[in-house]
């Protein structure tokens, strides 16, 4: 597939200028980097009722807390009961925080007409598999049980996510399926890694120049899967799990031009012929990461939009 004429401007002026890929840099220059692009290329940021950080403690004192964020929608009520949105934000599980994923997590609220909570999981290496994933868990569960605090129904509740944060809904989506918990209206999984392994045709055609590259995939997975790590773990690689009956029903962004889009596809076709209710929309000519870039990408802006609308029709009011 070709790049999109402005995908490939970005590109262009990345390689002009020599920009370090992220395996060429430490985790602390990558987490710099990341969060410049970010700060860079994202919309303004869209006003909101209410913003307001949410330390969710550790099963255990010991381990501290999990700082969150919960974000209100613009016209929501101080005293009204809404949905929520829990966000788990991209960045190879090794960079990305609250802080970059801000506007985006603005806009989810405003378009969905939900609460939505940025969870800061815990990053790779300092943090390894599975931390990322009991963090995640934990929010949901700690966050449905104290719903009265967050003023929020926690019968109404959907996860969302783009790439290692996607990872992590749909990893959150079958663990509260295993143990027969609450169940989620829907999941959003924006180009979510979901087989690490992976060999597939996209893997090759978009292995060098789109962005996301072979080298760096390498160096995230490295960082989050310690030597000693099972790579076949399903809480790693969705796609391997034994079975997906009884998940929510999803939505699914991918980028054309993505070296995961075609494990993306198949994660989808997994949950469809396991009988559950998918819907993919592709960005033809798009890149990994376009979604947080709205200044730049025209496309981000429409994505975002498809994905809130996709959260408040799944979590609308009973009539």
């Amino acid at each position: 597939m070709a790049l999109d004429p402005q995908a490939k401007a970005l590109l262009d002026m990345v390689y002009r200028v020599g920009a370090p890929r992220f395996h060429e840099l430490d985790v602390h220059q990558a987490r710099h980097s990341f969060e410049k692009l970010q700060f860079a290329l994202r919309p303004e940021a869209p006003a909101v009722a209410s913003v307001t950080d949410v330390p969710i403690p550790q099963a255990h004192a010991r381990d501290g807390v999990i700082m969150a964020r919960l974000y209100r929608p613009l016209h929501a009520e101080p005293d009204a009961v809404l949905p929520l949105v829990f966000y788990f934000h991209g960045g190879g599980w090794c960079v990305g925080n609250i802080p970059s994923y801000d506007v985006l997590c603005r806009e989810l609220a405003n378009y969905s007409e939900c609460a939505v909570l940025s969870v800061d999981y815990r990053l790779a290496p300092e943090h390894p598999f599975p931390a990322a994933v009991e963090d995640a868990h934990r929010a949901v569960v700690w966050s449905l049980a104290n719903a009265g605090l967050l003023g929020v129904d926690p019968a109404r509740f959907a996860l969302a996510g783009d790439s290692a944060g996607g990872t992590l809904s749909a990893v959150t989506a079958l663990q509260l399926r295993n143990e027969c918990g609450p169940s989620a209206a829907h999941q959003v999984l924006i180009y979510p890694c979901t087989d690490i392994l992976s060999q597939r045709p996209s893997r090759r055609a978009y292995s060098n120049g789109y962005f996301l590259d072979t080298e760096s995939l390498a160096w995230f997975f490295e960082k989050y899967l310690p030597s000693d790590s099972d790579w076949s773990d399903w809480r790693a690689s969705p796609l391997l799990a034994p079975r997906f009956d009884g998940l929510p029903p999803a939505t699914f962004i991918v980028a054309g031009c993505d070296p995961l889009t075609d494990d993306v596809r198949a994660y989808a076709d997994a949950l469809r012929e396991a009988g559950n209710v998918v819907r993919l929309y592709e960005f033809e000519g798009m890149v990994h990461g376009f979604v947080t870039l709205g200044k730049f990408f025209p496309q981000a802006r429409e994505a975002v939009e498809l994905a809130g609308k996709a959260l408040a029709e799944a979590l609308k009011s009973p009539a």
